[in-house]
C-alpha cells in the first residue's frame, strides 16, 4: 500500500471512530429512554439491565455505520479541500477519483460488514430485546399500564384510564374495566371517578380500589340463544368503593430469559424470510380465492330471472340479456345490482378486518426482505455524498460537517421510511418501498460527483446570474 493510500485512510479513520461512536451512544441513549418507563421500578437486576443495552448496541449499529461514514466523509474530504492537499495532488497529476479509491473500497468493505450485521446480528438482537423488554414489562404490570389506552396484558381484564399521578404513580383517574373474567365475553363494565392500585412485592394479587362509580353487569346462561340473551337481566349499581383483587401471578413466574416470540418479521434472516413468504402469499391468496368464491356463490346468478319456457327451444344469444324485452332486462339488472351491493357490503364489512391484517402481515416480511438488501448500500450511497460535498464545501472539523450530515441522514432516513409505511400499506410495491430513498440519493450523489471531479462549487450562481448580465451589456445606454 502506498504512503498517500495510508494518509487518506489514516485521515479518514479517526474521524469515523469519533463520530461512529458519538452517533452509537446517542442511538443507544435514545433507545433506553424510550424504554425508560418499563424498566424502571421494576427490581430488574443490573445484569439483565447490560443485556437490553447490549442488544440494543447490536440494534442500532445497522443505523450508525452509515451516520459515521458520512460524516466522517465530509470531515475528511473538507480537511484534504481546506488545506489545499487535493489542490497539491492535482498538481502533481493525482485526480480526486485517485485519492478516494482507498476509501471507495473501505466503504465496500463497510457496506458487507452491515448486510452481515443485517442479516445476522440484527435478527438475534431483535429476538433477545423484544423478548426481554416484554418480559421486563410483565414483571410488574402495575408499572406497566399506561394512560389514555385500553391496557390488555393483564389477564380476564381490559383497563382503561386517563391519567396515572400521585407520589408512588398509582392513582388513577376516570378508570374504565372491561371484566372478562367470566370466560364468557363481554358481560361485566365498571366505571369510576378515581382509583387506587395497591400491589406489594411477591403477592400473586393486585387490589384495584375504585371510588364513585357505576357497574353493569348482564347475566348469562349456559348455552342461552341470542333471543334468551336478549331477554336475560342485567343488574346495575352505583358505588361509593369498589374493591378488584386480580391474579397476576403468571406475571412473577416467569424467567426474563424466556423467548416467546421467535418468529416475527424482524426476528429472521433474509434465508428465513425467503422461506417463509411462499407459505404467506399462499395463505393470503387462499383467503382472497375463497372469500372471492363465497360471494359469486351467494349472488346466486341462476336464480336472478328465470328463463322463459319459450326461450328454451330457441337457439339462445350469446350475451345473455340479448334474450329479453326491455323490462326483463332493466328487471334483470336491477335485481343483480341490489343483490350484489347487499352481498358485498355485507361480505366486505365481514371480512376486510381479516383482509386488512392478513395482507399487513405479507407486507412486513416482504418489505423487510427488500429494506434489509437496499439499506446494506446506505453506507456505499451515502459515501458518495459525503465525499464530494466535503471537497466542495471545503470545511473541516465539527461544525458544518455535522450540519450538512445531520440534513442528508434525516433526508435518507425519512424517505427509506416513507418508502416502508407506503410498502406496508400496499400503497407501492414492497421492492420499490424499499428502494425508494436509493432512487432518490443515488442522482444526488452522482451530480455532486461530477461537480466535485469538475471542480465546481456546490450552485453554480454564474449559470443564473451571467445570462441577465450579457443582456443588460448589450443593451444600449439611453442618453440623458
Amino acid at each position: 500500500m502506498k504512503i498517500l493510500d495510508k494518509y487518506i485512510l489514516k485521515s479518514f479513520l479517526a474521524p469515523f471512530l469519533a463520530t461512529f461512536l458519538i452517533v452509537l451512544f446517542v442511538f443507544v441513549m435514545q433507545a433506553l429512554w424510550l424504554a425508560f418507563d418499563d424498566i424502571a421500578g421494576k427490581g430488574i437486576s443490573l445484569l439483565f439491565i447490560l443485556k437490553f443495552i447490549g442488544y440494543t448496541t447490536l440494534l442500532v449499529i445497522p443505523q450508525a455505520l452509515p451516520v459515521g461514514v458520512l460524516l466522517s466523509s465530509i470531515m475528511a474530504l473538507g480537511n484534504f479541500s481546506e488545506n489545499y492537499e487535493f489542490a497539491a495532488s492535482k498538481s502533481a497529476g493525482v485526480s480526486l477519483q485517485r485519492l478516494i479509491k482507498p476509501l471507495i473500497a473501505l466503504t465496500l468493505l463497510m457496506s458487507v460488514v452491515n448486510f452481515f450485521f443485517l442479516n445476522n446480528v440484527y435478527p438475534y438482537a431483535m429476538l433477545k430485546q423484544k423478548n426481554l423488554l416484554n418480559n421486563i414489562k410483565t414483571k410488574e404490570p402495575t408499572l406497566a399500564l399506561v394512560a389514555g389506552s385500553f391496557n390488555t396484558e393483564i389477564p380476564n381484564y381490559h383497563i382503561k384510564f386517563d391519567e396515572k399521578y400521585g407520589e408512588d404513580n398509582n392513582l388513577l383517574k376516570k378508570v374504565m374495566i372491561y371484566d372478562l373474567s367470566s370466560r364468557k365475553g363481554l358481560q361485566k363494565i365498571i366505571t369510576a371517578q378515581h382509583g387506587k392500585i395497591i400491589s406489594k412485592e411477591g403477592s400473586r394479587y393486585m387490589t384495584l380500589v375504585l371510588s364513585d362509580g357505576h357497574f353493569f353487569q348482564s347475566h348469562i346462561k349456559n348455552g342461552a340463544t341470542f333471543k334468551q340473551r336478549l331477554k336475560m337481566p342485567a343488574s346495575t349499581a352505583d358505588f361509593e368503593e369498589y374493591t378488584i383483587n386480580i391474579d397476576i401471578s403468571s406475571f412473577s413466574d416467569g424467567d426474563l430469559d424466556d423467548e416467546k416470540y421467535t418468529k416475527n418479521f424482524n426476528m429472521l434472516s433474509l434465508q428465513q424470510l425467503k422461506d417463509t413468504l411462499p407459505s404467506l402469499k399462499q395463505n393470503y391468496d387462499e383467503f382472497v380465492g375463497l372469500r372471492a368464491k363465497r360471494i359469486f356463490e351467494n349472488l346466486e346468478g341462476a336464480s336472478l330471472y328465470k328463463i322463459p319456457d319459450s326461450l328454451r327451444a330457441k337457439k339462445l344469444q350469446p350475451r345473455l340479456l340479448d334474450n329479453f324485452d326491455t323490462s326483463s332486462k332493466l328487471k334483470i339488472t336491477t335485481n343483480a345490482l341490489g343483490k350484489a351491493n347487499t352481498i358485498l357490503r355485507s361480505s366486505i364489512k365481514a371480512n376486510k378486518k381479516s383482509l386488512k391484517y392478513k395482507r399487513k402481515r405479507l407486507n412486513l416480511y416482504d418489505v423487510e426482505f427488500y429494506n434489509r438488501i437496499a439499506f446494506s448500500f446506505s453506507c456505499l450511497i451515502l459515501f458518495f455524498i459525503g465525499a464530494p460535498l466535503g471537497s466542495i464545501i471545503r470545511k473541516g472539523g465539527m461544525g458544518l460537517p455535522m450540519i450538512l450530515a445531520i440534513a442528508i441522514y434525516v433526508l435518507y432516513f425519512f424517505t427509506n421510511t416513507f418508502g416502508k409505511n407506503l410498502a406496508e400499506e400496499s400503497t407501492v410495491t414492497a421492492l420499490l418501498g424499499s428502494w425508494i430513498s436509493a432512487i432518490l440519493m443515488v442522482p444526488i450523489a452522482i451530480l455532486l460527483t461530477r461537480r466535485a471531479t469538475r471542480d465546481k462549487g456546490l450552485f453554480n450562481l454564474d449559470a443564473f446570474t451571467q445570462p441577465l448580465i450579457n443582456l443588460f451589456k448589450k443593451r444600449p445606454l439611453k442618453r440623458q
